[in-house]
């Protein structure tokens, strides 16, 4: 019989941007060069990549 996941079983991790704790599996995970972030959605992404746009930190996106 297969295992279903328990939900003890299941990894969370924060959002980047409102700190909200979301399953590892719903996150938006944009790679950059030396870590990863983590979204809870494409509304918090958005608000980070203009963020980061504008104080230059997101690495080689920005320098287009």
């Amino acid at each position: 019989m297969a295992k279903t996941p328990d939900s003890s079983e299941v990894a969370f991790v924060s959002c980047d941007v409102c700190r909200k704790e979301i399953p590892q599996s719903e996150a938006v995970i944009p790679e950059a060069v030396d870590y990863v972030a983590h979204f809870c959605g494409l509304e918090c992404y958005s608000q980070w990549e203009k963020q980061s746009e504008h104080t230059g930190q997101q690495g080689e996106k920005s320098r287009k």
